[in-house]
């Protein structure tokens, strides 16, 4: 069978063409990928990133656009040799399917990126490719969890061993925050433009927080270095959007029997997509705005609209979801208990707490992520939600009973969506299920979650998840009354519990 590559396109343009269903399309790149210059390095080359920024690239290429933008990945952790294995195998090209809620597919083989390099296997080397004058940003997905700062205080961790080895040997770095720090070093010392750093993470204001620890960390290397980054370089604040589940054997699967061909890393997501950018780059950019990304002035409206809309109601559904034995999200929501919990929460705590934005309606835009996490096509799980909660509920959602704690709102729902992180947090489902957790801190929030059963605020005593709560009795009450329901009548009878009321 033909296996994705540059010298295979055109036969895998023949078969997959044949093979497309009616509805459906299918194309490969259109452009001469040998034409390509690296202008951006992207950190966390995960399916997200090629389900988004790289789409948006490529759509620029399929232009005529941007061929001195193409991107190089780069990866700091031991499972990205991984990734960079089995994409230079295929000439770093592969599938992105789009799925629409009716079934039809949008195809297409990307071709943006053009090189990858595992820092770990040549430091010094990933910092000269860093520092080429060719690369113009350098952006990151590293997940919420990946910026080395303090949940509550915001301030970087200068003793993680992994940036104290950095700090202590900066020549040859291993993290991200040393590398782009060493790379910035070497062209302010050469001469060259510095890059723009353009974090593409589920932050509130991210570009503002990859300012603050990538200059932490140059403060701890050197101090005129840190205030010259200050000064001349770059971070945009970012909002990006689309639903895109981990590749699953099942993806490649479908590539190989049903369009006819070998791809060892597709990437399958939803059709749904969104990107809006704070156009505030130091060194020249790709004309984004052609591809429809919301090039602004402010983006913290947008941000708040998706993280406290979006990213929280995936928290406001998934732990209940999983304690009643639900697997796939598009199962789960299509149950009316779920699903009118997300709208309540999203009416009545999120949707006060957010800016005016220009041409948004609120109303439509929540029975939009109903409509969004009910195609069953995506196959997305609700395992896939549950994981890292201790990076997502502090910055997601969090702030919004911060904000209703302050201005006297309603927190009724999210302190109910905090308890059943705490129940789920015990490890053991409905049915007596054990439940794995994927969580940085699982170690602590399990035992935190078995030590409620002596102390019922147990959970909300971590001040790093989440601040002084503890101290809030208008949040400990409704907190209380949902956790002691969850284990009395179970995650579904307390839905109906709380929507009653």
């Amino acid at each position: 069978m033909v296996t994705l590559k540059n010298s295979t396109l055109d036969e895998v343009e023949r078969i997959a063409s044949e093979r497309t269903a009616e509805g459906s399309t299918f194309r490969v790149p259109s452009y001469d990928r040998g034409e390509l210059t690296a202008g951006i390095v992207h950190f966390g080359v995960g399916g997200f990133h090629r389900a988004h920024q790289a789409r948006y690239l490529d759509e620029l290429l399929t232009r005529g656009e941007a061929k001195d933008y193409a991107i190089c990945g780069m990866g700091v952790l031991p499972q990205d040799k991984h990734m960079r294995d089995t994409l230079a195998e295929q000439d770093y090209l592969y599938t992105l399917v789009a799925r629409f809620p009716d079934g039809h597919e949008d195809v297409r083989v990307i071709g943006s990126i053009v090189d990858y390099v595992w820092a770990p296997e040549d430091p010094a080397g990933a910092v000269e490719y860093l520092a080429g004058e060719n690369i113009k940003i350098v952006s990151l997905t590293v997940t919420e969890g990946g910026y080395n700062f303090n949940q509550v205080t915001h301030e970087y961790d200068l003793e993680n061993p992994q940036v104290a080895a950095d700090l202590a040997d900066p020549e040859h770095p291993r993290t991200v925050f040393g590398l782009v720090t060493q790379a910035l070093k070497v062209r302010r010392e050469r001469g060259i433009a510095p890059f723009t750093v353009r974090s593409c993470d589920n932050i509130q204001a991210n570009g503002d927080m990859a300012r603050r620890v990538f200059t932490a960390h140059a403060r701890a290397v050197d101090s005129d270095l840190a205030s010259w980054i200050e000064q001349h370089v770059s971070f945009p604040n970012s909002m990006v959007d689309r639903i895109t589940p981990a590749t699953t054997d099942d993806d490649r699967r479908y590539i190989r029997e049903e369009l006819g061909y070998e791809d060892g890393w597709p990437v399958v997501t939803e059709d749904f997509i969104q990107w809006v950018m704070e156009d505030n780059f130091v060194n020249g950019r790709p004309p984004y705005e052609d591809v429809e990304v919301q090039m602004v002035d402010d983006v913290e409206p947008y941000e708040k609209l998706k993280l406290r809309m979006l990213n929280s109601s995936h928290q406001g559904l998934c732990y209940f979801a999983h304690l009643a034995g639900y697997h796939k999200v598009d199962e789960a929501v299509s149950n009316p208990l779920i699903a009118d919990f997300l709208r309540a929460y999203m009416k009545n705590e999120a949707e006060p707490t957010l800016d005016p934005v220009e041409g948004i309606d609120v109303e439509a835009y929540a029975e939009t992520l109903i409509r969004r996490f009910t195609n069953r096509y995506v196959k997305d799980t609700v395992p896939r939600l549950c994981a890292e909660s201790s990076d997502r509920i502090p910055k997601w959602l969090v702030p919004v009973i911060q904000d209703n704690l302050r201005d006297g709102g309603s927190v009724r729902y999210s302190a109910a969506i905090v308890a059943s992180w705490a129940r789920y947090a015990e490890g053991i489902d409905e049915k007596g299920q054990g439940i794995t957790i994927v969580d940085n801190a699982e170690e602590s929030v399990r035992a935190a979650a078995q030590d409620q059963h002596e102390d019922d605020l147990a959970f909300l005593r971590n001040r790093d998840f989440f601040g002084d709560l503890v101290e809030h009795e208008e949040f400990t009450t409704p907190y209380r009354e949902t956790l002691r329901s969850l284990h009395d009548v179970g995650s579904l009878k307390t839905l109906e519990k709380l929507l009653a009321e």
